[in-house]
């Protein structure tokens, strides 16, 4: 799940002090129809061999659930000691499955986050070292334009 969530991981991992074995999931998602009803398909990478240890998966953002939510039971299928969910940002007033992740850092609240390895528009700003909301966004919001005030109060 780590597709987003790989500034986070390496971060968090960083801070683990047992051995750490990192494995990557590669998730796809697919509208479909299917005997005439709108269908969404969730198609994993084959699942690590994971019986008997302790399982912690990592996301940036868990705002429907529905994708971590297949995944864990999937996971779990595998028999391992202990599966929990971490992710950097949780957006409970989207959820639409009963998940709660087992640790997470804020409540988020926006749609449009980037940074610290989320991508925004186009796939940009994951490289930029914090989060926030992509410019566009912000702009439209009213939130972009501030220093634009700020100069315009020195005229």
């Amino acid at each position: 799940m780590l597709d987003s969530a790989f500034v986070f991981a390496a971060d968090l991992i960083r801070r683990i002090s047992c051995p750490v074995v990192c494995h990557f999931v590669w998730a796809e998602i697919r509208d479909i129809q299917f005997s005439g009803h709108d269908r969404r398909e969730i198609y994993f990478s084959r699942p690590p061999r994971l019986e008997k240890r302790d399982v912690l998966v990592v996301d940036a953002i868990v705002q429907s659930g529905l994708t971590q939510d297949f995944l864990l039971k999937r996971l779990q299928e595998t028999r391992p000691r202990s599966l929990k969910l971490a992710t950097l940002f949780d957006k409970p007033s989207e959820r639409k499955v009963d998940l709660k992740p087992d640790y997470f850092c804020f409540d988020a609240a926006s749609k449009y986050l980037a940074g610290y390895g989320l991508a925004g528009s186009r796939g940009w700003y994951r490289n930029v070292p914090y989060v926030g909301m992509q410019p566009r966004r912000a702009r439209r919001l009213g939130l972009a334009g501030q220093a634009a005030t700020r100069k315009e109060r020195k005229r």
